[in-house]
């Protein structure tokens, strides 16, 4: 699998290519919707990158990452997250990503979906990802990555 650079010129290069080709696409169906977990977490964004060549339309990883942010409030952090947008969408094998909060204890989760295993694993120390952990508060931040097989989603 080609892997990208984390530079973050070369990522803003391949997010516009990718924009400029029309292959990201924010949906809007799910804004609102609320997923059980071990709380109600609401989604209040969703980004969503059309596959190419030999990506797999399904994802075969989740990556999952939870924390507070360490400043600013709840409506703040939601305008702000829409920084990293372009070095998300630039990372090898992405597919889409939630952004959620805990309706009640305001925890933000990203739910991303990942081509392969390898790509979710190796999102754990991307250039976004650093940007995102220096903004969590010290002690919230932990993440989860699952492998979805084959036969989970036929």
């Amino acid at each position: 699998m080609k892997k990208y650079s984390q530079v973050p010129p070369f990522l803003i290069a391949r997010a516009t290519r990718l924009v400029i080709t029309g292959r990201v696409h924010f949906p809007k169906d799910q804004i609102g919707a609320i997923i059980k977990e071990n709380e109600d977490f609401i989604v209040f964004r969703k980004v969503v990158l059309d596959p190419q060549g030999s990506q797999p339309i399904i994802p075969r990883a989740i990556f999952k990452v939870y924390f507070h942010f360490a400043r600013f409030s709840l409506d703040a952090n939601k305008k702000l997250s829409l920084i990293p947008i372009p070095f998300i969408i630039a990372q090898p094998g992405f597919i889409s990503k939630t952004w959620l909060f805990g309706r009640d204890t305001g925890m933000f989760q990203g739910k991303y979906e990942w081509a392969n295993l390898e790509d979710a694993e190796h999102y754990w120390s991307s250039f976004p990802l650093k940007l995102m952990k220096s903004r969590a508060e010290e002690n919230t931040l932990k993440h989860e990555i699952i492998k979805i097989n084959d036969e989970e989603t036929e």
